[in-house]
């Protein structure tokens, strides 16, 4: 079964390559277009699972301070403190295994995906952009990523109530994950890493605007 969606996500490439290639014969800027068209055209498909995660992780993100609260006020009463919590979660409308859905449905065609840009033929001694060599690693292509996982997170988990201590361990969290990441994809083929930074990139722009979607539709109630 995983099987065939990798081999359906490599005929999807091909498919796209050959229609690429057809407009622009340059293989150097075929291939670098056609991983970034590949990533957008699979957002897209998953753009309703993807905001429905976002929202839910901006949502949930929103009530923590209000969550803290709670914990902190019925500490020695665990059960209180969860059915408050729940109680919480139930007027905000919250769920906090909302965004774990569309995670699990997106899971295995992310999965295929690195498996693709992992192996793709026919990539080696191609350049795109300053990338030399898109089967090889590129160390300011690693810093990109690291970068744009870093705001991709940062936006995700910003925490609304102006709770310092929550905010810096989210920060914090945040850098260590972007460091991480940098150093996994110094390791990687550039074209895979290629892929992961154009998705943190829609993913910025996808948090943005559902922020100031909620923002509007908030002030206007």
């Amino acid at each position: 079964m995983f099987q065939s969606l990798i081999n359906l996500c490599i005929k999807f490439f091909e498919f796209i390559h050959v229609a690429v290639n057809s407009v622009i014969p340059n293989q150097n800027i075929a291939f670098g277009l056609t991983i970034i068209l590949v990533t957008l055209i699979i957002r897209i498909v998953l753009l309703p699972l993807n905001i429905k995660q976002t929202k839910s992780s901006i949502q949930m993100s929103a009530v923590q301070p209000l969550t803290k609260k709670i914990q902190d006020k019925y500490k020695s009463d665990p059960k209180k403190s969860q059915e408050e919590v729940m109680k919480l979660y139930k007027e905000k409308g919250v769920s906090p295994f909302g965004g774990c859905l569309p995670l699990i449905v997106q899971y295995p065609i992310l999965i295929a995906l690195y498996y693709v840009f992992n192996n793709l033929q026919g990539i080696n001694g191609v350049s795109f952009l300053w990338i030399h060599d898109l089967a090889s690693r590129d160390i300011i292509l690693a810093l990109f990523s690291g970068v744009t996982t870093y705001f991709s997170g940062n936006l995700m988990t910003s925490t609304a109530g102006g709770d310092v201590a929550q905010s810096k361990t989210n920060r914090t969290m945040n850098i260590g994950m972007s460091v991480f990441m940098t150093f996994i994809c110094w390791s990687l083929k550039s074209a895979l890493v290629l892929y992961w930074t154009i998705n943190n990139l829609v993913q910025i722009i996808q948090t943005i605007l559902i922020k100031r979607y909620e923002e509007n539709k908030n002030n206007k109630a």
